[in-house]
């Protein structure tokens, strides 16, 4: 392999606002030799996703920042090149956290072997994996759905959105959506089933939204912020919950957002109608319920039950322009960057 390096995009600075071509940049390093107790592994797909705008900033977070020089974070699905670890030999898939570059060692610690021949490998940095698992138990656990509730999900075609919203169909629930465009809301009504789905780009927006909830909303699952959340909250019912999964159209914020203060507003709302407002991190909080997620959603969607989209951008080079458009809300599906052709 001496004629071979790895590509590595790392952190060239922290950007003030949305990321440009100046935030990452690419270098070369040689491709690193496993010692005992490590294995070789080769990305072949790497996740995008909206927390990574977040790793960019040295603002206090649940999580550290990348330095400056670092490779930037991410959930991969890789190869094993080479491996002096048990349980993992060459050729498996494994489900790992290489981050944007080529090759990576790894120790085996919070590596999930796929096996030699996994039938969709990419789908565990998708539906079978954090995206779904946030999904799942967002909606499950913090948003407890009944039957016959009423559910608005925001990024309704995301790969979180798109899962919880068929979710609560599975649950009995009146599902409507909310996503950008009248070509992701028609994919969420006929493709996945959803009641309805709202163009938030459409200027009478929240009129539109307040027609498609004559029964209020019992379960909002947050992944926007801004002008959704503004739309959701007069419809919220009593004792109403809000899974707080992000706000993804403030990630790029450098103020706060102009006009009146309404969070007086807001947290009268939450006191009026008792309403349950929780945020979390995966992980850290559900993380003992993955191999029940995993079942589930494994079962819906061996079945047909769950329905998945992926968007596949080929080369590690073009991470950084898909990352700023992800951020921008121009994927549609899950947008996963191809590495490396298997």
């Amino acid at each position: 392999m001496s004629d071979i390096r790895n590509r590595q995009i790392v952190l060239a600075e922290r950007p003030k606002g949305e990321p440009d071509t100046n935030t990452l940049r690419m270098v070369e390093t040689d491709i690193p030799e496993p010692a005992e107790g490590q294995m070789l592994l080769r990305t072949i797909y790497l996740s995008l996703d909206p927390y990574m705008r977040g790793r960019m900033s040295d603002a206090p977070s649940y999580a550290p920042p990348v330095e400056i020089g670092g490779v930037m974070v991410g959930g991969t699905v890789a190869r094993v090149v080479a491996s002096k670890i048990d349980g993992f030999t060459e050729g498996d898939w494994v489900l790992s956290f290489n981050g944007w570059q080529d090759y990576a060692l790894s120790d085996g610690e919070g590596v999930l072997n796929l096996g030699q021949a996994p039938a969709h490998p990419s789908w565990a940095l998708g539906v079978l994996g954090m995206p779904g698992f946030t999904a799942w138990a967002g909606l499950t656990q913090i948003g407890a759905p009944k039957p016959g509730e009423t559910i608005v999900v925001a990024a309704a075609t995301g790969p979180v959105g798109a899962t919880v919203g068929q979710i609560g169909k599975i649950l009995g629930c009146r599902v409507v959506g909310v996503a950008g465009g009248p070509e992701k809301c028609a994919y969420a009504v006929d493709e996945l089933g959803f009641d309805a789905c709202i163009d938030h780009k459409a200027p009478d927006f929240a009129e539109q939204l307040g027609q498609a909830v004559p029964d209020g909303i019992d379960i909002y699952f947050e992944n926007v912020g801004g002008k959704v959340l503004d739309a959701v909250i007069p419809n919220l019912n009593l004792k109403s919950r809000i899974p707080l999964c992000g706000l993804v159209s403030q990630y790029n914020a450098t103020a706060l957002p102009e006009g009146p203060d309404r969070m007086n507003w807001f947290l009268g709302q939450v006191l009026r109608k008792r309403i349950t407002v929780q945020g979390f991190i995966i992980f850290e909080d559900f993380g003992h319920l993955y191999p029940d997620f995993a079942a589930q959603m494994g079962d819906w969607v061996k079945s047909g039950r769950i329905k998945y989209r992926e968007e596949m951008i080929d080369g590690l080079e073009n991470a950084p322009k898909a990352l700023i458009g992800l951020l921008r809300g121009e994927n549609f599906g899950k947008r996963v960057i191809r590495v490396a052709q298997d």
